[in-house]
């Protein structure tokens, strides 16, 4: 199961549920998205070939982030880009998740391992701005 999140006609996050399954390759993120996501199933013997990437100059203006939810469950807390809180996902082991727009905030529900791949060079105090965390009486699970 596929689930795209937008807001206002953005696409803020693609979530890749553990059960998904399919044959060859799909792409689920556009091709001027910074962070690009695929899903791959490929037979016996099939082979990629060897290759280098080449040099090529990106502009990266935004980070944009791919969580694997390694073991545990998470909500996810989706928000506008000014801060407004939208509705929430949990994501559970085996889930991938890439967030490409707005903001997020997460929640553990259980003891949880993530791993994350974002873009770089870290920027530090400037790479983010950091805002309060929804309220738990006003979290809408989708």
């Amino acid at each position: 199961m596929i689930e795209n999140i937008t807001h206002n006609d953005q696409l803020i996050s693609v979530i890749i549920r553990s059960q998904y399954h399919a044959h060859g390759i799909k792409f689920f993120t556009p091709d001027n998205f910074s962070q690009q996501l695929a899903y791959m199933n490929r037979e016996k013997d099939y082979v990629i070939p060897p290759h280098v990437h080449n040099a090529v100059k990106r502009q990266v203006s935004y980070t944009h982030e791919v969580l694997f939810i390694k073991s545990g469950r998470v909500r996810v807390d989706y928000f506008d880009d000014s801060k407004n809180y939208l509705e929430s996902r949990e994501l559970h082991q085996g889930d991938v998740v890439l967030l490409s727009g707005g903001g997020h905030g997460f929640h553990m529900l259980e003891d949880s391992e993530i791993i994350e791949v974002k873009q770089g060079p870290y920027a530090g105090d400037e790479d983010k701005t950091r805002f309060s965390p929804v309220k738990d009486d006003r979290v809408v699970i989708k």
